[in-house]
């Protein structure tokens, strides 16, 4: 069975972002919520953070702050498609994540888990969302 776009992702909305936990050269977002699940949003390539109408890119300063920023806001909509890579919106910002070819520090680009049922996906360029790079 071919995997569907925004089919796991989408299963963030409703979730809240608890944690935001910086971890040498990777970023996760851990979420708590409706459920007895505590999906983990692993970024490989730090994404680009949006908060109140400002868009803060990895290198700038403030990124942080703005990441941080969300906690503990609730997932309102995902996005996961070709040319927008995956994205992640909350009340006042976003998450996204649609690295260039020069931006790529691996295999994997990001990667999804922690749902109970086991499910889970790790995103790589050429594959899915990110068939483009």
């Amino acid at each position: 069975m071919a995997y569907e776009l925004n089919s796991l992702l989408g299963r963030l909305v409703g979730f809240r972002l608890y944690s935001v936990q910086f971890v040498m050269d990777y970023v996760q977002l851990r979420f708590d919520g409706p459920t007895d699940d505590m999906p983990v949003l692993t970024y490989d390539v730090l994404p680009t953070i949006t908060l109140s109408g400002q868009r803060f890119s990895p290198a700038e300063p403030g990124w942080a702050e703005a990441l941080r920023g969300l906690i503990p806001q609730d997932v309102t909509a995902t996005h996961e498609e070709t040319g927008i890579g995956i994205k992640v919106d909350f009340d006042t910002g976003s998450v996204q994540l649609h690295p260039s070819e020069s931006e790529l520090v691996g295999p994997e680009i990001a990667m999804l888990n922690g749902f109970g049922d086991h499910s889970w996906m790790v995103w790589r360029p050429g594959e899915e969302a990110f068939e483009d790079l």
